[in-house]
């Protein structure tokens, strides 16, 4: 992915409207670098989500008195205001708690149904647990096939096999769009485009794209799209999956319950329209409303405009650690080819020491795994270390990173 051309954005306004990094950590002020896990919440989210609890808190779809009506219009809208946010159909957004559950929703309703024993579905090295987890379950209780595209060592999808992997029994593949450890931003174009000339569905979990850059799932031409809302400025508790209306039809419901139905009877159950038909039980109303107001916020500062913010951070980020020393840095150190996430070791430093004295400072990084323990196996290591930016980053954050690192090498006598 090239540069985009936009205007700076003005990160001190941005920051002004983020109440918590006015925080003060063990004396330090707050620099918040793990975006990755969790973006933090804009006031005009929190507003939202209060006025919703103050003023229009009711159930949605079964009543009809006004407050009723209130919180169902507002339930709908968020549809309509996520489905433009993504550039996708209406129809085909279904509201889950989170990508994991979006992911285990196809992996469980699609995979584990439609498809047939022996059938292969095929992920990637570098997937999150979320998004391999689910697939074995269904390969066990389906008896599917699974099979793996590796990563490079300096971390981008091999695909010199793709072809081979996209022929029968393969019926599905399922990858990210951007790495959560390494960055890395893959063309999923490109892969769509090969995966339906050979009859193969494609599944894109989005987690870590769809709240830092313009994502379209009609540029993308995919037939399931997952994010979650708290790593765009959301709430926790509310994520998406988008899929096309016409799968969905023939996809079974994932749970079962209030709202997901048409007419139950003792003998049997038909079920409602799609996308209601996956949404069983009371939903996270405000969760949804406080979704559509972190997607009027990314707008107004403008996608693109945050992609390219983080991308100059990035380099900056990518810069620091070079001059630090002794490290090493997992992905592919071209900010046109990687979001901003940057996964790194120091010397023979464990990851969670390098957290907690970051910590000390009131630096905050993600120190583990980062649920990709086979990725941790394909670079041989247990774990990394990883910074990651968000529009509310600011260059001094990545140097208040820098001086928290010198002082790791100061702790653990580094030369």
């Amino acid at each position: 992915m090239s540069t985009q051309l936009a205007a700076p954005i003005d990160v001190e306004r941005i920051r002004a409207d983020f109440p918590i990094l006015q925080r003060r950590i063990n004396g330090n002020r707050l620099v918040y670098l793990d975006s990755a896990a969790t973006s933090q919440k804009p006031q005009p989210v929190l507003d939202s989500v209060d006025q919703y609890y103050h003023t229009s808190n009711a159930n949605v779809h079964r009543g009809v008195h006004t407050l009723a009506g209130e919180a169902t219009d507002a339930y709908e809208a968020a549809r309509d205001r996520v489905a433009a946010f993504i550039d996708a159909p209406r129809d085909g957004v279904v509201f889950v708690r989170n990508t994991t559950e979006a992911l285990n929703l196809v992996a469980s309703s699609f995979a584990r149904e439609l498809l047939e024993p022996g059938d292969r579905v095929v992920l990637t090295v570098m997937e999150h647990h979320s998004n391999i987890v689910p697939w074995q379950l269904a390969a066990e209780r389906k008896g599917l096939q699974l099979a793996y595209i590796d990563v490079s060592d300096d971390g981008r999808l091999d695909l010199r096999d793709l072809d081979e992997l996209l022929s029968p029994p393969t019926k599905l593949v399922s990858l990210s769009h951007q790495s959560n450890v390494l960055g890395t931003i893959t063309d999923i174009r490109a892969i769509s485009d090969a995966a339906h000339a050979a009859g193969v569905l494609i599944c894109v979990d989005a987690a870590q794209s769809v709240p830092h850059m313009p994502v379209s799932v009609r540029d993308l031409d995919v037939d399931f799209l997952a994010f979650s809302g708290h790593k765009m400025c959301g709430p926790m508790g509310i994520g998406v999956l988008w899929a096309r209306p016409a799968l969905l039809e023939r996809m079974p419901p994932f749970l079962g319950g209030g709202s997901m139905i048409n007419r139950v009877r003792l003998e049997r159950t038909t079920y409602n329209v799609v996308p209601h038909k996956f949404e069983a039980g009371t939903p996270d109303v405000a969760g949804a409303v406080g979704l559509a107001a972190a997607c009027d916020y990314l707008d107004a500062v403008g996608r693109d405009a945050v992609h390219a913010h983080e991308q100059s951070l990035t380099q900056h980020l990518l810069d620091v650690l070079d001059e630090v020393g002794g490290v090493r840095v997992f992905g592919p150190h071209d900010v046109n080819e990687q979001g901003g996430v940057v996964s790194f070791n120091i010397a023979d430093v464990h990851a969670h020491d390098v957290g907690t004295i970051l910590d000390r400072a009131g630096v905050a990084i993600r120190a583990g795994h980062h649920c990709a323990q086979p990725l941790m196996q394909r670079f041989d290591v247990p774990a990394t270390a990883r910074a990651s930016v968000y529009l509310y980053t600011t260059h001094d954050d990545i140097d208040a990173l820098a001086a928290g690192l010198a002082d790791v090498r100061r702790v653990f006598r580094l030369a």
